[in-house]
């Protein structure tokens, strides 16, 4: 496929984000393309990519100075222990603000390592691979960055937008379906709230995406990465319009939390209940207009996308998932604020509602 480069343009950062097949194959180059430099850099590579795959990225980089820190990326490590030791790193090999870390892995070691990269002296270059269809359409555009803790995920962080993201499409063959159904949520989140001809399109052509099969994985990929685009060029601190990028995910973040980020439910599985809780919400609430919430809710089911939590989670479980709802960090009272639906490319944000009548919710949602 011949490389896409779309351009972000917050008032903090200017940068690109690259979506193309073999890019990692030419990183060297794209750097200077860039105009990106540095005298040292520190590779943080998820431990679960191909060797094959790091090979490609060492073997361009030949001949500048290269550290790496090789990490098991889970919701567990996410933490302030391995941020300790990135830090550490840094510090024991001399690094200085015109040096560079660069992320290569999926949403977790990326939050990680921008994180990292913020801290640092105060702001060190940072370079973002993605290498889930997950991160490649969400968590490696915006700036957000952060790390969990045993109130919450993502409760400390901060907004640090990467000097560059490359996006290869070749990591994604790499990849077991499941983490693709988790990075295509994100894409029908964004075609939810933002662009109703991209919901149609995701609609019709499922089958072939998940499959990524060229051109409709390299359309949904770049659709998807636009949507966000214009909403953080707009709100970059998420002020307002951003919010709307949360649909589902106050939900999704409790799920997640509920089952101590075990293996069992994976952020992008997650976000797919949480968006199913959001509009199921949203239709008791009357706020969907009726015929779209039926489309909305035919298209999870006719593509077998998880969807039900009565397969996680029982009533005993309602207090847990509350608890961590009411902590969520875009709350600023008592109650609980959701982003809700209108209609698909209508979300309605700041949104606020009782424990009380979330509660009630989640009581008929479970039916065990």
């Amino acid at each position: 496929m011949k490389t896409v480069k779309l351009k972000i343009k917050t008032k903090s950062q200017k940068y690109f984000i690259l979506i193309g097949s073999n890019l990692i194959s030419k990183f060297s180059k794209i750097l200077t393309q860039n105009s990106i430099k540095f005298d040292q850099c520190l590779l943080l590579i998820d431990s679960k990519i191909p060797k094959r795959m790091t090979k490609k990225i060492f073997k361009s980089l030949k001949g500048k100075r290269i550290s790496s820190i090789f990490l098991k990326s889970n919701e567990k490590n996410k933490n302030q222990k391995t941020i300790n030791f990135i830090l550490n790193t840094l510090l024991n090999k001399n690094f200085t603000r015109n040096d560079c870390l660069i992320s290569i892995g999926g949403g977790i070691t990326g939050d990680i390592g921008g994180f990292a990269s913020s801290l640092f002296k105060r702001g060190i270059k940072f370079i973002n691979i993605p290498t889930t269809l997950l991160s490649q359409v969400d968590s490696s555009i915006g700036g957000k960055t952060g790390i969990n803790t045993s109130f919450g995920k993502n409760l400390i962080g901060t907004f640090y937008q990467p000097s560059l993201v490359i996006s290869d499409i070749d990591f994604l063959k790499t990849l077991p379906k499941r983490e693709l159904i988790c990075g295509y949520g994100e894409i029908l989140k964004h075609a939810l709230i933002a662009n109703k001809k991209l919901f149609m399109y995701l609609n019709k052509n499922f089958k072939k995406i998940i499959d990524l099969k060229s051109p409709f994985i390299d359309k949904s990929i770049y659709e998807s990465c636009k949507v966000k685009k214009l909403v953080i060029e707009k709100d970059e601190k998420e002020k307002n319009l951003r919010k709307t990028l949360n649909f589902g995910h106050t939900f999704a973040h409790a799920y997640e939390a509920s089952l101590g980020y075990s293996k069992k439910l994976n952020h992008g599985e997650a976000v797919l209940l949480g968006m199913n809780s959001a509009l199921n919400f949203s239709n008791k609430n009357k706020s969907i207009n009726k015929i779209e919430y039926q489309i909305i809710k035919k298209c999870l089911e006719d593509s077998n996308l998880p969807w039900d939590i009565n397969k996680y989670f029982s009533k005993k479980d309602i207090n847990k998932i509350l608890s961590f709802m009411i902590k969520d960090k875009k709350n600023d009272s008592n109650k609980i604020s959701l982003v809700l639906l209108k209609k698909i490319g209508y979300p309605i944000i700041n949104q606020k509602f009782s424990r009380k009548r979330l509660k009630l919710f989640l009581k008929n949602e479970l039916m065990n």
